[in-house]
């Protein structure tokens, strides 16, 4: 047999190693036929392919690998018991760009699933594989090693610090200051999933010098961008105080309330928590918000937005308005309790109906004004509704029952008290007598409307109904009124008048 013969031996060996791994790629991308690939041993096939002298094999076997790997936890662990991440680490080392680049999308698609398997990443050293893959010319690249950067930082904050000890931050900051737009997202999102867990890990990102570079961009014509940007200086934001003073320093606002009214919903909902983030730290970093027009940007990102979305500002509204009465009239001098009452009427989810009755209880329990201004927003009744409701959830009547107790504390508006002894059980009742007992021994037109909307008539059938506890307050109130006048409306006075008629002997 000639030499040419045998080399075409050999190229038909290759050529069937390409169509078996491209068939084998192109098959994994679909669900339907994971389970089929996965009985006929597709790993133990692909795996020593990963080591093939032909490139371009290498690639498309770890492509397939990933696609194996990314459908399901299942697969991801018989992908590593296969101990088939050494050899993925391996091939980060090789000159070759695309395999460089499949290898990391095999990790990340491993790390993606559990902290377990990311801690297994970990472990086969591929940190250490992909640091220098952050430093490549090609940006895809460097995109790839981003990507499974992040899905390795995700889960925990061990995980998270095993990132930042690789000397992975500097790097990419670097790569969010390039001009490829895919790389500044991944780049980004990496940093939100280091910064996440811990003041110390949010620290690393800051003292890289990251948000210097992340401000800026809040404002760039990429919306997906702008949604990661917003999420990570949340991230940043939220563990302490000084953290969040770095975010404000850097000229975050007013800029980020601008992107409460971006076309992107998450980008929407990502700035909302950002100026959350900051807000629930001190009275000074909330007035600056207000003082950037916070307040009428929440209140009507509140009004336009629907379900969750909402959320993170109507607690950023409890936030600013909990600290002082001059922030919680700032919230209704930008019409606020509106959009939040309203909240209350329509949303079904009653994780959001709660944290909207708490900040409602931040803005009225300052003083007799703003009780007045949620009286006047019939909003009392609305708490009243969520914490009777049977359907409504614990925290829900937990809530709404404290903000209403804080609003009545204050309240001095009479005519909204009433309706409430009529509905509210006697925990409730008790708030609402003690702001009568307090308010009508010193205002005779309040006494006097008392009467005519028949509040001293239901008070005494209370008395004979209820009595108990609220003995002492019934009896505060009727001291304001003539024993005559108390009598008269009690509900045995009928009777006794009937008794006298039976008692009265007309003269001959």
């Amino acid at each position: 047999m000639s030499g040419i013969a045998v080399l075409q031996h050999f190229e038909v060996y290759q050529k069937s190693r390409v169509a078996f791994v491209q068939a084998v790629a192109e098959a994994a991308a679909r669900p339907r036929n994971i389970e089929v690939m996965q009985q006929a041993g597709v790993m133990q096939l692909l795996r020593p392919l990963l080591l093939d002298n032909v490139p371009s094999i290498q690639q498309s076997a770890a492509l397939a690998l990933g696609r194996l790997a990314s459908f399901s936890e299942d697969l991801a662990e018989a992908l590593v018991g296969q101990e088939i991440l050494p050899q993925l680490v391996y091939s980060l080392s090789e000159h070759n760009r695309f395999v460089k680049k499949a290898a990391a999308f095999v990790l990340r698609a491993i790390a993606k699933h559990a902290p377990g398997l990311a801690k297994a990443v970990v472990d086969a050293g591929a940190l250490d594989a992909l640091v220098p893959c952050l430093e490549e010319f090609d940006p895809t690249v460097r995109e790839a090693a981003a990507w499974a950067i992040g899905y390795i930082a995700q889960h925990r904050s061990d995980l998270a610090q095993a990132v930042v000890d690789a000397g992975t931050v500097p790097l990419l900051v670097h790569c969010v200051q390039e001009p490829e737009l895919s790389l500044k997202r991944i780049s980004v999102s990496a940093m939100c999933d280091i910064c996440k867990h811990s003041s110390v890990l949010a620290q690393s990102i800051v003292d890289a010098g990251a948000v210097s570079h992340l401000v800026p961009l809040v404002l760039h014509r990429d919306s997906k961008l702008r949604r990661q940007v917003c999420s990570c200086l949340a991230q940043v934001a939220k563990h302490s105080v000084d953290l969040a003073e770095v975010i404000v320093e850097a000229d975050a606002f007013p800029n980020i309330l601008s992107c409460l009214k971006d076309f992107d919903l998450h980008t929407r909902k990502n700035a909302a928590t950002c100026v959350r983030e900051v807000a629930k730290h001190t009275p000074e970093l909330a007035k600056l918000i207000v003082n950037s027009g916070g307040a009428t940007a929440l209140v009507d990102y509140v009004s336009e937005s629907q379900g969750s979305l909402k959320l993170p500002a109507i607690m950023a509204i409890g936030y600013i308005s909990s600290f002082s009465e001059t922030l919680a009239l700032a919230i209704i001098v930008s019409k606020g309790v509106l959009p939040l009452r309203e909240t209350l009427l329509t949303e079904p989810d009653d994780c959001v109906k709660a944290a909207t009755a708490w900040s409602l209880g931040q803005i009225g329990r300052h003083t007799s004004d703003h009780a007045l201004a949620l009286a006047e927003g019939d909003v009392l009744c609305h708490l009243l509704a969520c914490m009777m409701h049977s359907k409504s959830s614990d925290d829900l009547k937990t809530k709404s029952k404290r903000a209403l107790k804080a609003i009545l504390s204050k309240c001095t508006h009479l005519h909204a008290l009433q309706p409430l002894l009529h509905e509210a059980p006697v925990k409730v009742q008790k708030y609402v007598l003690m702001q009568f007992a307090s308010v009508l021994p010193n205002d005779t037109d309040a006494r006097r409307t008392f009467v005519q909307n028949g509040g001293l008539q239901f008070l005494q059938e209370l008395n004979e109904n209820v009595g108990g506890s609220l003995t002492e307050l019934i009896r505060q109130i009727n001291c304001c009124y003539p024993p005559e006048i108390v009598e008269y409306y009690s509900p045995s006075f009928s009777q006794k008048i009937l008794d006298r008629i039976d008692e009265y002997q007309p003269s001959a």
